[in-house]
């Protein structure tokens, strides 16, 4: 375990993992932690960003995406905005921060914008205090192995399926 009982992984195909990571950070920031949100392959300003921006001064949040939502064409841009995530991230590990949240790093691994290794190295250098939670489909069973905490979030039943669109403050 490499972890030291503060690594979190959210992953599965249900929806979710995010809304549970943005509890956990409202929670750390109730607590006065002081949160870093990065969030991979997403741009744009939705709604848990307005909020944080608004109302947390005490989350840092940033994102590192082309706001693409499937990337079947990985490109420059793609890589780059990731690689820049990722020493973000290392930075906020190191600069104070209590939790370090990487949201959809799982996915970022998966299409191979982030490799498991540079994550597996990410988790071995934090220091012992900081919390970090990783979210996203596809976790890697290296980066399971090196969690302390895995919930599988698994789609039962899902309304998109029926056709209905993304609400405001609901899905995004």
């Amino acid at each position: 375990m490499l972890g030291m009982g503060n690594v979190h992984v959210y992953t599965g195909n249900g929806k979710g993992k995010t809304t549970a990571m943005l509890g956990l950070a409202l929670r750390a920031a109730g607590a006065g932690l002081k949160v870093y949100i990065g969030q991979f392959m997403k741009s744009g300003e939705y709604s848990e960003v307005a909020a944080i921006r608004k109302y947390l001064p005490c989350v840092k949040i940033e994102q590192y995406g082309s706001g693409r939502p499937c990337l079947a064409e990985i490109n420059d841009e793609d890589r780059a905005a990731a690689k820049n995530g990722m020493l973000k991230a290392r930075e906020a590990a190191r600069e104070g921060f209590d939790v370090v949240m990487l949201d959809e790093i799982h996915y970022a691994v998966h299409a191979g914008l982030v490799s498991v290794d540079e994550t597996l190295e990410l988790i071995k250098m934090k220091p012992p205090s900081v919390e970090m939670v990783l979210t996203g489909r596809y976790a890697a069973d290296e980066i399971i192995e090196a969690a302390d905490l895995v919930s599988e979030i698994n789609e039962l039943k899902h309304y998109f399926c029926m056709g209905y669109e993304a609400r405001d403050g609901i899905e995004k």
